[in-house]
């Protein structure tokens, strides 16, 4: 049972409110990963900024993984390109912002159909890394080796954090490159962050 810090899920390009979670809590971070995967969250999907509005990028997942399996054993369905599509969209919405290329060279792999990691879990975890290496946080993190419904003594994020929940975040506003459009959007994918402040991320969270 974990005794202090902070528990998080793994996501696929996490929010912010993550990134600012995983910020405060650290070197006490433990990842969940003895879960059964829960459908419609931030596992397989990050909300990024487009011309319209609020841009869902979603990674599909293999048959089978959306009844009682454990996130660590869910496969990515390779069945269609969304690797590709994923990433036009993030150039699309991306590529006028002041850090897009800063980040591009490190990223692009993860949407290389010759890069098709069967995992998940594995997956976001290898981004997550990467991730953290842009924002320069530093922190060892540890995993859960048992499922445990709660954690009483901890800070528990895995069902907070959330797509169909309004954060609590008190959210400053950074410049985004669409905002003159929708105004600024809250929450969305930390790459939103890296892309318009680059190196300045980490003073924001």
């Amino acid at each position: 049972m974990i005794e202090k810090g902070a528990v998080l899920p793994m996501f696929y390009l996490p929010p912010v409110e993550y990134f600012v979670q995983l910020n405060a809590y650290k070197p006490d971070i433990v990842i969940e990963r003895e879960e059964h995967f829960p459908k419609q969250t931030y596992r397989n999907r990050a909300n990024i900024y487009s011309p319209e509005g609020i841009l869902t990028l979603t990674v599909p997942v293999a048959k089978g993984s959306k009844t009682h399996r454990k996130i660590k054993d869910v496969k990515i369905s390779y069945e269609f390109d969304w690797q590709r599509l994923h990433w036009q969209s993030l150039g699309a919405c991306y590529r006028k912002s002041a850090y897009f290329e800063y980040y591009e060279d490190e990223l692009q792999p993860f949407y290389d159909s010759k890069k098709q990691i069967p995992y998940l879990f594995d997956y976001n975890e290898q981004l997550l890394n990467l991730l953290l290496k842009f924002i320069k946080i530093k922190s060892e993190i540890k995993y859960t080796d048992e499922y445990h419904p709660e954690y009483p003594a901890v800070a528990d994020f895995r069902s907070s954090i959330n797509p169909k929940k309004e954060t609590e975040l008190e959210q400053k506003p950074y410049f985004q490159v669409f905002e003159e459009r929708k105004g600024f959007l809250k929450n969305l994918s930390i790459v939103d962050l890296l892309f318009n402040q680059g190196p300045q991320s980490i003073n924001y969270l």
